[in-house]
C-alpha cells in the first residue's frame, strides 16, 4: 500500500481491506443508567476538536450546559453550534490558555455565564520538538506549559466554584504515554505528571469533596487527527504499527474515549477517585518514532 489518503472513510476501506485496521463498531447504546448530569454545567478545556470537543457533545447529550474554549474564532463558533444543537446552554470563549490570565478569564466566563461549575474535563495538550537529541530545554518548558501546568491552572481557578458543587468532578486527559517508555520523552513525562497530579488531588482536594481522576487514551483514529494524518502520508507504516500493538486490530474511536470520560465525571462514578483509566484496547507500544 502506498500514497495517500484523503478521506477517513477511504483510510477505513483500504485500511479494513489490508486486515490491519477495521472499521470501529458503529454500535450506539440508547439504553442505559441515567448518570445524573442533567441540569449540571461542564467545563472542557481543548474543546473545538478532538477528544475535547466530542466529550462537550457527550455531556451536553447527557444534560450538562457546557463552556468551550478555543482560540481560533471560527471554529469556536462552529463547536458552540453544534453543542448548542443538543438544547443546551453554551458558552464559548475566545481565548489562549497559555496566556497569562487565559485559564481564570475562561472558567469566571464559564461560572458567570451559566451559573455554576460542577465538572471540569482538562483535555488541552500537546508536544512541542522532537525526538529526544533534537529537544530544546524551551521545548521541554512549553511541553508542561501545555499540558501539566495548563491542568494545574485550571484546576486551581475551578476549585473555588466546584467546591459549591454536590457532585464535583475533575478529569485530566493524560495518555498512555504517561506509563509506558515511548518516543517523544518531553510529552511522556508530561503526561505522567498529569497522571501523579490527579492522584495527589485526589486526596488534597477530598475534603472539598472534589473527585480527581485520570484518563489515559491509547491511540484514537478521527478525521483531522495525528494518527489519521500519519495514516494517510505513512499507510504501510502505521498498519504494521496497528498489527504489532492492537490486539483488537484497530485504533480506538472518539466515542469509546468520550463515554468513559463522561462516565467519571458523573455522580455515578462517585467513589472513583485518584484513579488513572486507561482507555487502549489493550495496546503495547504507545506511539512510533517519527522521523
Amino acid at each position: 500500500m502506498s500514497g495517500r489518503v484523503e478521506s477517513l472513510a477511504a483510510l477505513e476501506l483500504v485500511v479494513a481491506t489490508s486486515g490491519f485496521l477495521p472499521r470501529a463498531p458503529r454500535a450506539r447504546y440508547t439504553t442505559g443508567m441515567d448518570l445524573g448530569l442533567h441540569g449540571r454545567v461542564a467545563l472542557v478545556t481543548g474543546s473545538t476538536r478532538g477528544i475535547g470537543h466530542h466529550t462537550a457533545l457527550t455531556l451536553a447529550k447527557e444534560g450538562c450546559d457546557v463552556a468551550i474554549c478555543g482560540r481560533t474564532k471560527e471554529p469556536l463558533d462552529q463547536a458552540a453550534e453544534r453543542l448548542a444543537a443538543t438544547g443546551r446552554r453554551v458558552t464559548a470563549s475566545q481565548v489562549d490558555l497559555l496566556e497569562p490570565g487565559g485559564v481564570e478569564r475562561f472558567v469566571s466566563t464559564a461560572v458567570e455565564s451559566l451559573g455554576r461549575l460542577d465538572v471540569v474535563v482538562a483535555n488541552v495538550g500537546g508536544t512541542f520538538g522532537g525526538n529526544f537529541l533534537e529537544t530544546s530545554p524551551a521545548d521541554w518548558l512549553k511541553t508542561f506549559e501545555v499540558n501539566l501546568v495548563h491542568a494545574v491552572r485550571v484546576i486551581q481557578a475551578a476549585a473555588p466554584h466546584l467546591a459549591r458543587s454536590d457532585a464535583a468532578s475533575v478529569v485530566i486527559i493524560a495518555s498512555i504515554s504517561g506509563s509506558r517508555p515511548g518516543p517523544r520523552a518531553q510529552y511522556g513525562v508530561a503526561k505522567a505528571g498529569e497522571i501523579q497530579l490527579a492522584s495527589s488531588l485526589a486526596r488534597e482536594l477530598a475534603p472539598q469533596r472534589i473527585r480527581v481522576n485520570a484518563v489515559s487514551p491509547g491511540s484514537i483514529l478521527w478525521e483531522g487527527g495525528s494518527w489519521h494524518r500519519r495514516a494517510t502520508t505513512m499507510p504501510d507504516v502505521i498498519n504494521q504499527f496497528v498489527a504489532r500493538e492492537f490486539p483488537w486490530g484497530r485504533m480506538g474511536t472518539l466515542d469509546e474515549i468520550a463515554n468513559v470520560i463522561t462516565f467519571l465525571s458523573s455522580p455515578r462514578a462517585s467513589w472513583v477517585n485518584g484513579a488513572n483509566v486507561v482507555v487502549d484496547g489493550a495496546q503495547g507500544q504507545p506511539s512510533i518514532k517519527l522521523p
